[in-house]
């Protein structure tokens, strides 16, 4: 009896430390690099394209902003995880369009994800100074995700990537690979701790047009 309660509290103490060891993220900006390639023939002007595109995403306690600029369009996402809902605005030339997305068009726009498997594999890199283990996503309609997740850091709010809501870490690269055989892969390239302004989560009250 004495033995099981050592051996219990031993393991009480690893799930605890392990748990000690991860710190949440609640404020932070993480740069990702984007490349993109098609299976067969590559489409160089998309490829192009990508090549001088950047993804940045800013972390504030519940709130995340994803800005995705590109020499074509620029698209904005501001999620609320507090109310579960996000507003996306997007750019194209002089055109400026607002969507917003209530609790329960949000969980439409991300019906995709439902039923997908987590694969986790016993392989690892180091990003950014990180050692981050890798996990495939398989969805249902034959797309898929590889990517590599901090094991020690982990975001404040998740939600906004919703396909890694349940990854248990940062997730500092992943490779989107599409039913039609093309990739899209995003790899962070810096990662500032510093305070975010408040209002980079600031909704646009005019200049767009609001789309249903």
């Amino acid at each position: 009896m004495k033995a099981f309660i050592l051996l219990t509290g031993s393991l009480f103490l690893t799930i605890m430390n392990s748990t000690a060891q991860q710190r949440v993220v609640a404020e932070c900006t993480l740069i990702y690099h984007i490349s993109a390639e098609d299976a067969g023939t590559t489409d160089k002007e998309s490829a192009e394209s990508f090549k001088s595109s950047i993804k940045t995403v800013y972390i504030k306690g519940n709130n995340s902003r994803t800005d995705l600029v590109s020499p074509v369009f620029t698209q904005s996402m501001i999620y609320d995880k507090g109310t579960a809902s996000a507003v996306i605005l997007r750019e194209f030339g002089n055109n400026k369009l607002m969507t917003k997305l209530d609790h329960a068009k949000w969980m439409i726009a991300n019906k995709l994800y439902e039923g997908m498997t987590v694969s986790y594999v016993n392989e690892a890199k180091t990003i950014l100074g990180y050692e981050c283990k890798k996990a495939v996503l398989q969805l249902k309609d034959g797309a898929s995700f590889t990517l590599y997740y901090a094991t020690t850091i982990i975001p404040s709010v998740k939600e906004f990537e919703y396909q890694f809501k349940d990854i248990p870490g940062f997730v500092l690269e992943y490779e989107s690979k599409e039913a039609d055989g093309k990739r899209i892969k995003y790899t962070a390239t810096k990662i500032n701790m510093s305070p975010v302004p408040v209002s980079k989560f600031d909704i646009p009250t005019s200049g767009y047009r609001l789309l249903d």
